[in-house]
């Protein structure tokens, strides 16, 4: 099983990560794309361990407060490029109370971890082969921010007052 970064540590993953194509169900934790989570959601919804995953083209607001019974939720990045998948974290943690593991999957940088970590994320599973020791230094790549995040919900001049 491959390793990921999660909760600040490598871990060995135990979740399969069905295609976006995938009609069978494995036994186990699997994480359903989001339309075959829809098309199948109650039987689905009767595992122990379900997450489901969201692609650049779907947004936090088609699992709504449907995401706070999910285990895991994790979200595509189909290129470092492409910041969608930020909001998509930001906005199942703040407008939609998930608290479960949000876990970006795909094509994201080393240097992204720390803003990742900032919109909620909690897991990283790279798709590319990557010295993970080093990539978790990135979670720290900064120690104070002018905005506000999911990990300071007050911006600094807040902080300072």
């Amino acid at each position: 099983m491959p390793n990921l970064i999660k909760n600040g540590a490598i871990v060995t993953d135990d979740w399969t990560l069905l295609d976006a194509d995938a009609t069978d169900i494995p036994a186990g934790k699997v994480i359903a794309p989001l339309a075959l989570w829809q098309a199948r959601r109650e039987m689905l919804e009767q595992r122990d361990h379900l997450g489901v995953w969201l692609d650049t083209d779907e947004t936090a607001d088609q699992l709504g407060a449907d995401a706070q019974t999910l285990s895991l939720i994790a979200v595509n990045f189909p290129g470092f490029m492409d910041g969608r998948g930020f909001t998509t974290g930001r906005l199942l943690r703040e407008r939609y109370g998930f608290s479960g593991e949000l876990r970006a999957v795909g094509h994201f940088m080393r240097d992204q971890l720390c803003y990742l970590k900032r919109c909620g994320f909690t897991a990283f599973h790279f798709a590319e082969p990557v010295d993970l020791d080093a990539a978790l230094q990135s979670l720290d790549d900064f120690t104070e921010y002018y905005q506000a995040g999911t990990d300071q919900p007050l911006p600094l001049f807040r902080r300072r007052a």
